[in-house]
């Protein structure tokens, strides 16, 4: 039996896809280890959405090369959006890799693995396809991370024309699952312990659009709100054009659905809106917002934009700067402009310099902690809801946790004093607010 060993690189859609490739390979006979060293299969998938991510990526095969020319017999895989995007070039440029699967054609590396046995059989040709949306009987996924938490990919592929991303040629068109089929691994997850939904795709507002009558994520949210054992169910990527009202009526009426919403805008300038192509203007992004934060009080907003993008002048800028402050976001990431090819802002004139970029993003990170430890100041000496995941790193006697408003992995923590267990929903007594984390104490256990 041989062992696989599968690093997993960017967003949480990859994640899921390499659950589904431990799936396949577990199926196939396979083992999975922990220890690169150990495994005679190594597979990286990858990212390729901004250069920064692909330099992670090169990274990370060449570091997984190092580790094969170790020992004798392994065989390298490079999966996912890299191996989609440049499968072919790379081919050539790292002769060190045996297999190369793109996000379509994953599900066939138990097959591949078989045919690359012996050294004379490898390498093979590189053959990708656009994207993969298996059912739960075609492709079992493996579970990974901590048990009480999972990501719920929704739908595959994007329809949007942004000027500034490959994901849709490298993922394809956007293609939604059964709701059967995803109510159905809602509840398998349940069955092991996940108590938290996190709902995954390119565009979530966009599914059920394409079926036939058409369907919607307002439709598809009760269902997955009766599922036992389920508590939390959070949304992650609403494009702001399929935000409806009725989609906004089941957040709000839904007690399992957190009341979170994450929607990048990207910018709020006019003339950059309408150069990335989201076909909003800065007013009426502000329209949503407040009808957002009307139809449901209290909502927590999560939000990104990109600085630097080619023709953001410094009155541009002014202007995103001015709109944050304004909107006053409970989250916001910031990102500066990835010049790639094959995407229609890579030959428009006015390029901004990378120094000015980050520039513009340091700028704007200040201005948002400092409204995030504003925020985060007006929760002291209050009752929070925490989602314990466990101890704080190097501080065994300190426990970390998440708020709804606070996403797996890109939002703050809670930092606590008392007794829980990982998986935990327990009340907390806010003490110290710091501009990303707080600081609470446990005051009781919540049963559901």
């Amino acid at each position: 039996m041989e062992k696989v060993h599968l690093l997993t690189l960017g967003c949480p859609k990859n994640l899921a896809d390499s659950e589904l490739m431990l799936g396949a390979l577990l199926r196939a006979g396979f083992e999975v280890t922990l220890d690169p060293g150990e495994a005679q299969v190594l597979v990286v998938n990858t990212c390729a959405f901004i250069e920064a991510a692909k330099k992670e990526s090169i990274g990370a095969i060449l570091e997984a090369s190092q580790v094969k020319r170790r020992g004798g017999g392994r065989r390298l895989v490079v999966a996912g959006c890299l191996a989609q995007r440049y499968g072919a070039e790379l081919r050539e440029e790292l002769p060190e890799v045996d297999i190369f699967v793109g996000t379509g054609n994953f599900l066939d590396l138990p097959e591949l693995l078989r045919r690359t046995e012996t050294p004379e059989a490898r390498p093979i040709p590189y053959a990708g396809a656009a994207h993969l949306l298996p059912t739960m009987d075609e492709a079992p996924r493996v579970k990974t991370g901590d048990f009480f938490t999972a990501y719920l990919k929704i739908s595959e592929g994007c329809n949007h024309k942004c000027a500034f991303c490959i994901i849709p040629k490298i993922r394809g068109l956007h293609e939604s699952r059964g709701p059967d089929d995803i109510v159905a691994e809602a509840r398998s997850l349940a069955e092991v312990g996940v108590r938290e939904l996190n709902l995954i795709a390119q565009d979530l507002t966009a599914y059920g659009r394409d079926f036939k009558p058409q369907s919607s994520l307002a439709g598809l949210l009760p269902r997955l709100a009766d599922v036992a054992g389920i508590r939390w169910i959070r949304l992650l990527y609403c494009y702001p054009n399929f935000v409806t009202d009725e989609l906004l009526e089941t957040i709000a009426e839904l007690p399992e659905v957190v009341k979170y919403i994450d929607m990048p805008l990207q910018h709020a300038d006019d003339a950059v809106l309408r150069a990335m192509r989201r076909e909003r203007s800065g007013a009426a992004l502000s329209k949503l917002l407040e009808r957002i934060r009307r139809k449901i009080p209290g909502v927590a907003l999560r939000t990104s934009f990109i600085v630097g993008f080619p023709g953001e002048d410094d009155a541009a800028f002014e202007r995103l700067l001015e709109f944050v402050r304004r909107e006053q976001f409970d989250r916001v990431g910031v990102f500066t402009y990835s010049r790639e090819e094959n995407t229609d802002a890579f030959d428009m004139a006015a390029q901004v310099p990378e120094r000015v970029k980050r520039e513009r993003r340091a700028a704007l990170m200040e201005a948002q902690a400092e409204i995030s430890l504003n925020k985060n100041r007006e929760l002291v000496g209050r009752d929070i809801e925490v989602l314990v995941e466990g101890s704080t790193a190097g501080r065994a006697t300190r426990l970390r946790g998440r708020t709804p408003a606070q996403a797996p992995e890109i939002d703050g923590m809670v930092i606590l004093k008392g007794d829980a267990e990982p998986g935990d929903f327990v009340s907390a007594r806010v003490e110290r607010a710091l501009s990303y984390d707080l600081h609470a104490v446990v005051t009781g256990a919540i049963v559901n």
